[in-house]
């Protein structure tokens, strides 16, 4: 098992390895925007699919190119206001930080709540989305969607759990190919369609207005097109990840970010405008535009491209996801084991945790995007709202050099932001938004009974104030659960025996006939030490032992009683399943019990 965990996740890394493990601003875009650019692949189509239910659809298509605009604006004013965050806190932390430190801790918690639940949907969401590229270039895998989509999660499981930069020099490679393969695509759309190659479409890129179209449903398009904008908050919460000087390259690939973001996404929509592609349930949007390459190499080119940068997508979550699980686990609000680096330097029972968690949205949603979409987006945009807004408060309290403007900028963001979380929330809830609105209040109220479960160990364990009198141990008394009389039962026996004068071996009657022999044996090689009877007239082994244990410790309620079970370890790791359980489900039982200690002596077998 040690063998195929390092062929996996690779040798360990010593704890001064930290600053080596570090990204540079190309990685660092491949690592934490791949979440950003992967949703051109969808958000376009998300926003086409809502106004196809218009009566009147040449009315309503042109509204894509309106709202795309909007979003890009609203892009604009999150880079720009992200800037301002990354410049007040260094360490990261984002939303969570910011909420906790200016908003108060149940509004750092609430946005703590959305950052998990968006980055889980994240991966869920790309992922299937990815699968849906797959599917679309061999529409025979489709039935595999499920399984195609957990292995994708799998690998990029065991890609992070091999450490940040070795995962970044990975990621780099299909996250460029992606964004120079749409940009040749957009080229050369253009010049065809420039050259008058194509028919022209007869769709105005300009909206004549709302007749047979509604505001109500240029408000669902545009809430559906806001999963464009899922992603951006990622840099400022992993700054650390950067190298020298951290800030400042972090500034610097939030913008590159935003930019090939906002090129590729308004790309997707006008080209969709001017070849008249509208959403089908078997092929996405992007292959449509792929197929008029007329070019099969091409083609698949794009569609490897574009199922590469969703199933990484899933990355930037895979990044983000252990790092605000780990500031939850040492302010105690979640377990301590989140907070721990693992041999790679990297939060190892995070990583485990969101790919688990996301195989199982996954398998639960059968891989579908349009099931998974309306849950998706709202918790970062409440992120967002409450970030900007615990900003503005920050600058007035801590003012700084031209704190007027940044306080400006980012009041502006949480009023843009704030305004799309109420269209977002008013229009997704009653296709699913409602599970997030549920979630939320749920993750929060579970973060408190966690610390306050921490609270309450560290006081009983604490040894401030002047000490306690400690009961004495009146008695040590060891109970040796047997099966049998074997060489592993001899071990315990010679422990038992240095340990307390009070020995009792205790042996489960289940079969009369083999309990005979065993009492005639113990005879022989007992020692000296009593076996006791247990009847089991129920054929039960673990039942009797509990009662006689609980006997003998009400018997004596001041005394120990340690319970000794002799054990022998398999010379291989797969042969340990041919034999019963029974040690792990006594440990288990007795768990919980005051008083009562449970070792286990071991015996090994050679092969």
């Amino acid at each position: 098992m040690f063998n195929i965990k390092r062929l996996l996740v690779g040798e360990p890394l010593t704890t001064d390895r930290v600053s080596h493990e570090r990204l540079s601003k190309k990685k660092a875009l491949a690592v934490f925007s791949s979440d950003a650019l992967s949703s051109v692949a969808y958000a376009t189509e998300a926003i086409l699919f809502e106004l196809m239910a218009a009566q009147s659809i040449p009315n309503a298509l042109p509204w894509t190119w309106v709202i795309s605009i909007t979003i890009c604006i609203l892009l604009v004013i999150l880079i720009a206001s992200y800037r301002q965050t990354i410049s007040a806190y260094p360490n990261g932390g984002g939303a969570y930080t910011v909420c906790k430190e200016n908003l108060g801790e149940n509004a750092g918690l609430v946005a703590a709540a959305s950052l998990i639940i968006d980055y889980v949907l994240t991966v869920a969401v790309s992922i299937a989305a990815g699968t849906a590229a797959v599917t679309s270039a061999f529409p025979s895998l489709l039935p595999h969607r499920v399984l195609i989509s957990n292995a994708a999660i799998f690998i990029l499981m065991s890609m992070n759990l091999r450490g940040i930069r070795e995962s970044g020099s990975i990621l780099s490679i299909p996250t460029y190919v992606f964004v120079f393969s749409m940009l040749a695509m957009f080229i050369w759309l253009g010049v065809t369609s420039a050259g008058g190659a194509i028919p022209a479409s007869s769709y105005s890129l300009a909206p004549s207005g709302l007749h047979g179209v509604g505001l109500w449903l240029v408000l669902v398009a545009f809430a559906n097109g806001c999963t464009a904008l899922t992603g951006v908050e990622a840099i400022s919460n992993g700054i650390t990840a950067f190298k020298q000087p951290e800030q400042q390259n972090a500034k610097t690939t939030l913008v590159w970010m935003g930019t090939i973001l906002a090129t590729l996404f308004l790309g997707v929509s006008y080209f969709a405008h001017v070849y008249g592609i509208t959403p089908k349930d078997t092929e996405t949007l992007v292959s449509q535009l792929a197929r008029h390459l007329n070019n099969t190499f091409a083609y698949y080119l794009i569609q490897a491209a574009t199922a590469g940068i969703l199933f990484l997508a899933a990355n930037t979550s895979f990044n983000d996801f252990p790092r605000v699980a780990s500031l939850l686990a040492e302010d105690r609000y979640l377990p301590r084991q989140l907070a721990s680096r693992g041999d790679r330097l990297v939060f190892s029972n995070g990583i485990l945790g969101l790919g688990f968690i996301s195989m199982f949205l996954i398998w639960a949603f059968d891989s579908e995007v349009s099931l998974l979409i309306p849950m998706y987006a709202m918790g970062v945009f409440l992120c967002f709202t409450m970030s900007q807004a615990g900003m503005v408060k920050h600058w007035f309290a801590f003012k700084g050099p031209h704190w007027h403007w940044s306080a400006a900028l980012n009041f502006l963001g949480s009023i843009t932001t704030g305004i799309a979380f109420a269209v977002i929330i008013i229009t997704k809830f009653p296709h699913g938004g409602w599970i997030v609105c549920l979630m939320v209040p749920l993750f929060v109220l579970q973060f408190r009974r966690i610390r306050y479960h921490y609270v309450i160990v560290g006081r009983q364990l604490s040894l401030n104030g002047p000490p306690q009198p400690i009961p004495p141990v009146y008695s040590h008394r060891v109970i040796i659960p047997v099966s049998g009389i074997h060489k592993g039962v001899i071990e315990a026996l010679n422990y038992a025996r240095s340990i307390s004068k009070d020995v009792t071996a205790c042996y489960i009657d289940i079969t009369p006939r083999i309990t005979q022999r065993i009492v005639g044996e113990w005879e022989r090689y007992g020692m000296g030490v009593e076996l006791k009877i247990l009847r089991s007239p129920y054929r039960s082994v673990i039942r009797p032992l509990l009662d006689f244990i609980e006997e003998e410790s009400q018997r004596n309620p001041n005394g120990m009683i340690t319970i000794i079970i002799p054990e022998f370890v398999t010379a291989r790791w797969w042969q340990t399943v041919l034999h019963n359980q029974t040690a792990i489900i006594i440990r288990a039982a007795l768990s919980f019990k005051r008083r009562i200690v449970v070792t286990s002596v071991r015996y090994h077998l050679n092969r």
